[in-house]
């Protein structure tokens, strides 16, 4: 039998936990100084799917001006707003459980869960989000849109790496398997 796809969610963050600034905005981001691609190549081997919130795919377009991101990857965009396909990208407008739970069953790599927090917040309450890769910024920016929102329970990883790639500490954590 087939291992089955896992969702993961590989992001960056502040120090102070949050993904961007009220205004979308990145730069913070991209003043630190990294190693390399701080093991984002390996990492975009291991998926063939990608999963963003429309927020998130507007700001993608517009960093890498009207291009598609990621042409060589499956890539969905949850959105209430946009419908179809265009280029390479298919609008979902679905509940992600739903949606999430048929496209783990196909065959396939990992899938990444780009972002934003809103759908990362949808897939924590669905307890779909089998592996976090965390890159820390050494940058606090105060205020912002927090990688995660606030949750009625609890849900278990477990360290599984932590790395350091020039001023970024990169923590790599695992679901913790629940027991019987």
């Amino acid at each position: 039998m087939q291992d089955q796809r896992k969702f993961v969610c590989y992001i960056a963050i502040s120090m102070d936990g949050y993904i961007a600034t009220k205004d979308d905005s990145l730069e913070w981001l991209f003043k630190a100084e990294g190693e390399g691609d701080a093991g984002y190549s390996e990492f975009i081997d291991t998926i063939d799917t990608v999963l963003m919130g429309r927020r998130t795919y507007e700001w993608v377009m517009d960093a890498e001006k009207g291009k598609p991101p990621y042409p060589d990857k499956e890539c969905y965009v949850f959105s209430s707003t946009l419908t179809g396909q265009k280029d390479h990208v298919k609008f979902i407008n679905q509940p992600v459980f739903s949606f999430a739970e048929k496209l783990q069953k196909t065959p396939g790599k990992n899938i990444w869960v780009v972002g934003g927090s809103k759908l990362l917040h949808e897939f924590l309450q669905g307890k779909l989000i089998d592996e976090f890769i965390i890159s820390i910024a050494p940058t606090v920016i105060g205020k912002g849109i927090p990688l995660f929102q606030e949750l009625d329970f609890e849900i278990e990883y477990e360290l599984k790496s932590v790395k350091q790639w020039e001023q970024f500490a990169q923590l790599h954590y695992v679901l913790k398997k629940q027991r019987d």
